[in-house]
């Protein structure tokens, strides 16, 4: 045995002077995990941070998928959104569950030792004996602070989330997988979705079995279906299957269609009520065509919540096309899969049907650039590797036409100022919505709107952001809007006061990818070009806009005070001038006496109707007073014809009718809408 083995096997000595031989390294197993595996251990991927985060996020999900199902009709959104508060004796009998009384106190987060007691009960008479003393003296009186105790794992507050919507439904087969698989679903393809990672309900199923073990309830009809579905499931997170506790067909008396969906978690209302809040009405904004109805029931009723969101209009906009791939934004990998997908025997066909924007001539150009290897009738399933690579280098290197941006289907400006209007309430409103551009392959759209004054609008800057038309609420500081808002527009040039005036900045971006940063998807990053870009061009619209609404109030506001101050001092003008007009009447009848003075005509007769007192000091008055009005009149009718050109045509604004519907056909336009009933 060589010094190499023996060093290796010698048995290490302790300091006791006991030998002790080291532990031979396991042999690594091979293990694999399951899609919902893996969203279960990193939740906070899908915006599963904590309780509160969790029922934010489940609210959110939720409403998406309601609003997706009905545009997907052409219906008209009825969402209706309650979150019932559970306490742990209603949870405990909820699941069979019978509550101890506690016996090692010492136990449990929230026990207090008599030190600490003793300590809480002397600050608590400190407090009320100062309070006492300003009480006496007068002095404003501090509310008691709530006591801060160390709240357990075992007292978290738990929820039962329920959103029905009056939407296409599902299919009685399909609901199963559509809620028991993780990354199953119907919203995948290269199309403007909602959804950012395409878990949806998925999501708030995984964390009601990590944090309550309680499965999701499911009601289910379609339109001229003479059924509702009833379906109560849970996942299997380790083999990624439905588990299916009741799946049956219902009678559907009231020929209602659309889904309802409850769950009950783990959550936080308190900390997280005023993000669910803000959302609602962040929605309600940029969906203005749809009715929302929120409704909080706590323990108390006096912590009730009750909310409407009420429709606006019933102009929607164009459903999300979905669209084929631009040759510049695809790799080696979806080429592989395209070509295993096609239906396309030839290369030449294959080229023309997969992708945008290459003609057949086109076509014929790529491929005879590819090289001697490819020609128009070879067989796409023969591909080598190697060629594939080659089609990739050129794809990245050839020039292309952009993308177009039918595909998409953004709010539109009718809808964005109209949302603006309806939740805010401003003084002045101007909205933008620019031409379609490009990155990376992918077309977008930037819809911009800036606000000033309104309810509930704090000073300075507020910031609403969309992306596809949801919410962004978080991570707003590193958002290329927040940036662009905040260091690239120079507020004062447009005569806005960027501290002291309440501004809201809404900007919408719509893609068939939006380009989010971070693992929770919650902000657009500043460093792309083409969509900062996009964003300060759109804002800088909206600022010349309100620009010209704010120098006209101005110059309207100055008028008026003009006309004031002018209004002011009739009484001292007209005192001195008649003053002077009386005196000057006697010095005029004082010198006739003596010897005639020669005046002309007209101020002669002034001086005699003063004399004659046919012109008093209140006529004066009256007279001069008239003068200012008509004054006021002609600089407000020049004003009017030299920028009444210039005014931009009032908008109308359509009111949903009372009377039963016509029918109709609208013609969209991102600026208007022209509909045509039969």
């Amino acid at each position: 045995m060589d010094s190499g083995e023996s060093s290796d096997e010698s048995p290490v000595v302790t300091k006791k002077g006991k030998s002790k031989t080291p532990r031979k390294p396991k042999a690594s197993v091979l293990k694999q995990k399951s899609p919902a595996e893996f969203f279960a251990e990193n939740k906070n991927i899908a915006g599963f941070d904590n309780p509160g985060k969790s029922l934010y996020t489940t609210v959110r999900e939720l409403v998406e998928n309601a609003l997706d199902s009905a545009e997907s009709i052409a219906e008209l959104p009825l969402v209706e959104v309650t979150i019932e508060e559970i306490n742990r004796s209603k949870f405990n009998s909820m699941i069979g569950l019978i509550d101890r009384e506690r016996i090692d106190e010492a136990l449990y987060g929230d026990f207090e030792t008599v030190k600490a007691r003793e300590k809480r009960l002397a600050k608590e008479a400190r407090f009320q004996e100062v309070q006492a003393k300003n009480s006496a003296l007068g002095k404003k009186v501090k509310e008691p602070t709530a006591a801060k105790g160390m709240k357990g794992r075992g007292e978290a507050s738990f929820y039962r989330v329920t959103c029905k919507d009056n939407g296409r439904g599902m299919p009685h087969d399909d609901i199963p997988n559509m809620f028991g698989r993780v990354l199953s679903g119907t919203k995948y393809g290269l199309k403007q979705t909602r959804g950012k990672f395409g878990l949806g309900a998925k999501m708030a199923l995984i964390w009601s079995k990590m944090s309550t073990g309680l499965p999701i309830e499911i009601s289910s009809s379609m339109k001229n279906q003479n059924y509702t579905t009833f379906c109560r499931l849970d996942i299997d997170i380790h083999r990624n299957i439905p588990h299916i506790h009741l799946h049956e067909k219902r009678d559907d008396k009231d020929q209602w269609h659309g889904a309802e969906i409850q769950v009950v978690i783990e959550g936080n209302w308190t900390t997280y009520r005023s993000k669910i809040l803000h959302y609602m009405r962040q929605m309600a904004v940029i969906t203005p065509y749809a009715q929302f109805m929120f409704r909080f029931v706590a323990d108390t009723p006096d912590k009730n919540v009750s909310i409407r969101f009420a429709r606006r209009t019933d102009v929607m906009p164009a459903v999300p096309l979905e669209t084929k791939y631009h040759p510049s934004a695809v790799d080696l990998l979806l080429i592989k899969r395209l070509i295993g997908e096609t239906s396309k025997q030839n290369l030449l066909q294959f080229l023309q049907h997969e992708f945008v924007n290459i003609g057949k001539a086109h076509a014929e150009r790529l491929i005879g650039e590819m090289g001697p290897d490819f020609s128009s009738k070879t067989q796409v399933n023969s591909l080598t590797s190697q060629q594939i690579v080659r089609m990739h280098q050129l794809f990245r290197q050839a020039k292309f036409d952009d993308p177009s941006g039918d595909c998409l289907s953004p709010a539109g400006e009718y809808n964005l100022r109209l949302g603006i209007i309806k939740e805010l309430q401003p003084e002045m409103v101007a909205t933008y919505t620019a031409s379609a551009q490009v990155f990376e392959g992918h077309p977008f759209i930037v819809e911009a709107g800036v606000s000033l004054g309104g309810k509930d609008v704090k000073q300075g800057l507020n910031i609403f952001r969309f992306a596809n038309r949801i919410p962004l609420l978080f991570e707003q500081g590193a958002d290329v809007v927040t940036r662009t808002a905040m260091k690239r527009i120079n507020w004062n040039s447009y005569k806005i006061n960027q501290t002291q005036d309440k501004i809201g900045v809404f900007v919408s971006i719509v893609s068939t990818k939006i380009p989010f940063k971070g693992t929770g998807k919650e902000y657009i990053g500043d460093d792309i070009s083409e969509i900062a870009n996009a964003v300060k061009t759109s804002l800088k619209q909206c600022c010349v806009q309100l620009k010209s609404k704010i120098v006209k109030k101005i110059q309207a506001r100055e008028q008026q005070e003009r006309k004031r101050n002018l209004s002011r001092y009739i009484n001292d003008a007209t005192g001195a001038i008649y003053g002077i007009l009386k005196e000057a009447s006697q010095l005029h009848g004082n010198a006739n006496k003596k010897k005639r003075t020669e005046l002309k005509d007209e101020d002669a007769q002034l001086l005699q109707k003063v004399s004659d007192r046919v012109i008093t000091k209140e006529i004066l008055s009256e007279k001069l007073a008239q003068h200012v009005e008509q004054v006021d009149y002609e600089m407000a009718m020049e004003y009017a014809t030299q920028s009444g050109v210039r005014e931009e045509p009032r908008e109308n604004i359509f009111l949903q009718a009372l009377e039963p519907q016509n029918n109709f056909i609208d013609f969209q336009t991102p600026v208007f809408v022209f509909r045509l009933f039969h």
